[in-house]
């Protein structure tokens, strides 16, 4: 018999606190955000934005140098890197060093937001992923390094949230884009078994699975949120939420629960404003402390 969701509420989460009520920022976390491209800079932009809304103590960006001065100016808060690119803009392997360094004494790392090509990501990742110890969120084009080496974040023991869209899902599966439209549930489950993470995927409804090792829920379904989600940029404000709960200190599990709910929310708080359609990602950015808000005691 195949298991059902439990559907997440605010009673759940009030249940489950989140951590990270320290004084200062060094004891929230310091997080590093890696991606980008010189003619997409806005995923990393929106990420890194969200993991300071969601509560991470310090933001290090690495990015392709011509994005470094401007990325800086628009999110002054941020540590950014400046790092090599290859011909098509993308961050390139001779990067990793450098995004290994940065990874050191970070809470959390996520890897992937504004990269344009699943080649360069492959490409950069296989030099900067088995060489990380710390929680790493996998989001968008940077789901293609599983594609290629599907036991490649096995050595993090479950430290991994992946968060790609459904297409990205079926993708890094191999399946069919319309057989895992179908079957999200069960999708999402056999990533997070191959792989040994956390996913966090899904349309009007986000289901978080983990590879079962959790006793009481592997499996929850949230459905704040709805269609009015789907804009450009909205993924990468998620996974920005995500890395900043893990930035706290938040298990994969919780984060991933917590942040799909919160990143939902806030998009509700906007409909609630400007109706169904017509609102930006970046405006989900102000919303997302109001949401954690709404949640507090």
């Amino acid at each position: 018999m195949s298991r059902q969701p439990e559907v997440v509420s605010s009673g759940l989460l009030r249940g489950w606190e989140l951590p990270g009520h320290g004084g200062d920022k060094e004891s929230n976390g310091r997080v590093l955000v890696v991606g980008g491209n010189v003619r997409m800079p806005g995923g990393v932009v929106l990420a890194a934005e969200a993991a300071l809304r969601a509560g991470a103590g310090k933001l290090q960006i690495a990015t392709v140098e011509p994005l470094a001065v401007p990325m800086a100016m628009a999110i002054p808060e941020a540590y950014v890197a400046g790092l090599p690119a290859d011909d098509e803009g993308n961050l390139a392997p001779e990067a990793a060093d450098e995004i290994v360094d940065l990874a050191q004494g970070c809470a959390a790392v996520l890897l992937g937001p504004g990269v344009m090509s699943p080649e360069a990501s492959v490409a950069l990742l296989e030099q900067v992923v088995p060489r990380l110890d710390v929680p790493v969120v996998i989001d968008a084009l940077g789901m293609a390094y599983l594609t290629e080496h599907q036991d490649g974040v096995q050595h993090l023991d479950g430290r991994v949230i992946l968060s790609p869209n459904t297409s990205e899902l079926a993708h890094t599966l191999g399946e069919d884009d319309d057989a895992v439209s179908q079957d999200p549930i069960g999708a999402s489950l056999r990533l997070a078994r191959r792989a040994g993470a956390v996913v966090v995927s899904g349309a009007s409804t986000t289901y978080v699975t983990t590879p079962g090792t959790r006793a009481t829920a592997d499996l929850w379904a949230v459905q704040t949120g709805g269609e009015g989600m789907a804009v450009s940029g909205s993924g990468d404000v998620k996974a920005g939420v995500l890395v900043g709960l893990l930035g706290r200190g938040a298990e994969p599990a919780q984060a991933g629960v917590w942040g799909a709910y919160v990143h939902g929310r806030a998009g509700e708080r906007l409909v609630a404003v400007h109706g169904r359609r017509g609102f930006l990602a970046r405006e989900l950015l102000a919303e997302i402390p109001r949401a954690l808000a709404e949640l507090d005691g």
